[in-house]
């Protein structure tokens, strides 16, 4: 395996809702690198921090089962899996039943190979980037209707190649806490606080991310912090946030763009805070 070069603008394999391309540069300008010589991502999300950051190591946590079990089938066997995975991307499957059809598939399947083609085929093909799972843990997310849904070839081979730096591991944001050493820097990507309460969706991995849990990290942050440790978390800014991230040593105020339609023509502007705790 090659080793990775550092770059800039990569984009992550996936389409994720709420993905932090666009604002790396802004993350990278308040994490503190001096000395520090690992990242830790207790969300990871869709791996759009980690690309784009240069850091001897990575330890990258998420709470989504698939999405972990992905990372590391792209990171141990791209090669099989970029061949296998390019298969599902072909007009023929582009069309509501058959991505139904896989849908069942993929929760029917106790295969993690297999979830992980069918995952990303799901990902690319479906609504707007969502990951979204119902009660019972079944991928519900609906057909996405794209012309051409792109095959993310250089995005997989890219990833393989700095995922070997990485430790990916599934579990709750307190999992990668306990595992903090001295030289490791944090990046917080939460599910977001509601910008409207009564339209709360943080659903993302099959259990919603509440005030608490909101709370619950910010007191991980206070802990890191009091061993040297800094820790950078993004988050709508809202009262509840406003409030809540107001013991941070450092917070910067960012509108933020983001698309509310599956063709990108509603698009609102946001506002975002990053707060520091070091």
């Amino acid at each position: 395996m090659t080793k990775a070069q550092p770059r800039t603008g990569m984009r992550s394999a996936l389409k994720w809702a709420g993905g932090k391309k666009k604002i790396v540069s802004e993350i990278a300008s308040l994490l503190p690198k001096k000395g520090k010589k690992r990242l830790v991502e207790p969300f990871v999300g869709g791996g759009s921090v980690f690309l784009n950051l240069e850091f001897d190591e990575y330890l990258l946590v998420d709470m989504n089962k698939d999405l972990i079990n992905l990372f590391n089938i792209i990171k141990n066997q791209p090669t099989e899996f970029i061949a296998d995975a390019q298969k599902f991307f072909n007009g023929d499957h582009n069309q509501p039943e058959k991505y139904y059809d896989f849908r069942s598939q993929f929760n029917q399947s106790d295969d993690p190979y297999e979830r992980s083609l069918l995952f990303l085929y799901l990902n690319r093909h479906g609504y707007n980037g969502l990951c979204r799972y119902n009660k019972s843990g079944g991928y519900n997310v609906p057909f996405g209707r794209y012309k051409h849904p792109y095959f993310p070839n250089e995005e997989l081979k890219y990833f393989s190649e700095k995922a070997q730096k990485a430790t990916f591991m599934q579990g709750d944001f307190e999992t990668a806490f306990a595992q903090l050493e001295t030289d490791d820097v944090v990046y917080c990507d939460p599910p977001y606080s509601p910008i409207n309460r009564t339209s709360n969706f943080t659903a993302y991995a099959g259990n919603s991310f509440t005030d608490e849990d909101q709370l619950r990290l910010v007191h991980c942050a206070e802990v890191a912090r009091s061993k040297k440790i800094p820790t950078l978390i993004s988050n709508h800014y809202v009262d509840f946030t406003r409030e809540l991230y107001k013991d941070a040593n450092k917070k910067k105020l960012l509108q933020v763009q983001r698309s509310i339609s599956q063709k990108g023509k509603g698009r609102i502007k946001v506002k975002e805070i990053l707060a520091l705790y070091k």
